[in-house]
């Protein structure tokens, strides 16, 4: 991460071939902001919500790339 709100922010992916299947791991690392209070959030909610965010994201993914909705992405 460059820039934003996060004191360390890192998302890799990863890809796999497994059974003529595409196998993707996320590897996702961050620390929050503000010190003590960060780490606070962190506990109560962002956390979850980082987890949230990811598996959503991921199920769009995945609904496009088993789909023929990722032309409508790769043509424009």
């Amino acid at each position: 991460m460059e820039k934003g709100a996060f004191k360390e922010f890192k998302h890799e992916h990863h890809f796999e071939e497994l059974n003529d299947e595409t196998l993707i791991t996320d590897l996702f690392y961050y620390k929050p902001p503000f010190g003590i209070l960060g780490k606070i959030a962190d506990k109560l909610f962002l956390k979850k919500y980082m987890i949230e965010l990811l598996t959503e994201r991921n199920r769009i993914v995945k609904q496009f790339a088993e789909s023929e909705r990722w032309k409508e992405i790769i043509s424009k």
